[in-house]
């Protein structure tokens, strides 16, 4: 299998997020908010968790602990500078002092934003980057409501600049939520096809991290446990909704795979994720991932075929008797094949890519730390090699 550097040093940053796990777990939201010595919360979230009823349940539950709230229900599927602006408004009109932060990474990226822009001024794409940030925000709960961005437990928060249509991502100690409420009861009720998307994308975190240049031994097992969870029970979460023990293991997944790409970065997958979902192309991040997660993975294999074979290992492939290069490929088609059984778009065309816009978003692409952590170095042609193959 892989081969790991043993005379490697390496850096793993304390997660600053206080992580509160399991069934029935959102009922400690109150005490929570009480902790941090607050008493009135900014609630951050979308116009689908209203219709839904999971707003309703939060709030109630805050009204039962004695904790005053207010809601913004207008994040969109792309959070922007303009969203965080109208909420950081509501938050300082109604004197909040804590924003919980619900539902997918969208959800939990504004909130983050509307937190540290209490305290570091205007314009906030200029702390884009890592660690520009000068000051902590409020306190931040975060509670997902998917197994999927790890938003709960990251230190970034991607953020669309309106000024100019395209995604960036703020990242840094400041950034982590205060603490990350992670109820798996949450997410029973959750479409099956937002299921899948959400559940790649936490598998294209764990892959990512483990297979790329910046792989350490911290993150190696906390993201290939992530990929032997998401491999056993992404499936049977989306055919099964109600399946408990399902949904569980996906959160912490979900949370362990978050966790684990903190200090590594992630590869092409998510460098060109951010265009894609940029301009008036809006390819959902979760699908936009799962399509593109194959293609970039046979793009790679040469240059960590070890580490992609432990990943098939991991997916739950019999590799027994396989040398790296076989089993890496394995790894690939037992992706494809999760993809195929979910009923994940087959090609980014049907999303809303069209050949003309490869040229660009694979330009904004590069510009990505993410690439340069990529197992493969990889040029402007080879992007749109790989996005054309996913076309």
């Amino acid at each position: 299998m892989e081969t790991r550097d043993h005379e490697q040093t390496f850096d793993f940053p304390a997660v600053r997020t206080r992580i509160i796990f399991g069934f029935g777990s959102l009922g400690r939201l109150p005490s929570m908010v009480s902790a941090y010595g607050c008493s009135k919360a900014l609630i951050v979230t979308d116009p689908g968790l209203i219709r839904a009823g999971v707003v309703e349940k939060v709030k109630t539950v805050l009204a039962n602990g004695g904790i005053r709230h207010v809601v913004f229900g207008e994040v969109p599927q792309d959070s922007s500078t303009e969203t965080i602006g109208r909420a950081l408004e509501l938050l300082r009109s109604q004197s909040c002092d804590i924003v919980v932060g619900l539902g997918g990474g969208s959800s939990m990226d504004t909130a983050k934003a509307v937190a540290f822009s209490t305290s570091n001024p205007p314009p906030i794409i200029q702390y884009a980057g890592l660690n520009k940030l000068k000051k902590a925000g409020l306190p931040v709960i975060a509670i997902p409501t998917t197994a999927g961005t790890g938003s709960e437990v990251s230190y970034w928060a991607a953020i669309t600049d309106d000024a100019t249509a395209t995604k960036r991502a703020i990242g840094g100690d400041l950034v982590f939520p205060s603490a990350a409420l992670c109820d798996p009861e949450l997410t029973i009720t959750l479409p099956a096809p937002i299921t899948a998307a959400t559940g790649m994308d936490a598998l294209a975190h764990a892959i990512e991290s483990f297979t790329n240049k910046s792989y350490q031994p911290i993150s190696d097992a906390l993201t290939i446990r992530a990929i032997e969870l998401i491999g056993k029970y992404l499936v049977r979460a989306v055919e099964n909704g109600t399946d408990r023990e399902a949904r569980y293991m996906m959160m912490l997944g979900s949370t362990l795979a978050g966790i684990g790409m903190n200090p590594t970065r992630l590869g092409i997958v998510h460098a060109l994720a951010m265009p894609l979902g940029s301009w008036g192309i809006k390819i959902p991040h979760g699908t936009g991932n799962a399509v593109l997660l194959p293609h970039v993975m046979d793009f790679n294999l040469m240059s960590n075929p070890g580490a992609y074979a432990r990943v098939a290992l991991a997916l739950g492939v019999d590799t027994a008797g396989l040398n790296n290069a076989d089993a890496a490929r394995e790894a690939v088609a037992r992706v494809r094949s999760m993809n195929k059984q979910m009923g994940i778009p087959k090609g980014l065309g049907e999303l809303g890519l069209s050949e003309a816009s490869i040229p660009l978003v694979c330009s904004e692409a590069l510009k990505s730390d993410n690439v340069t952590a990529n197992p493969r170095t990889s040029t402007q042609a080879d992007l749109e090699a790989i996005c054309r193959s996913a076309l």
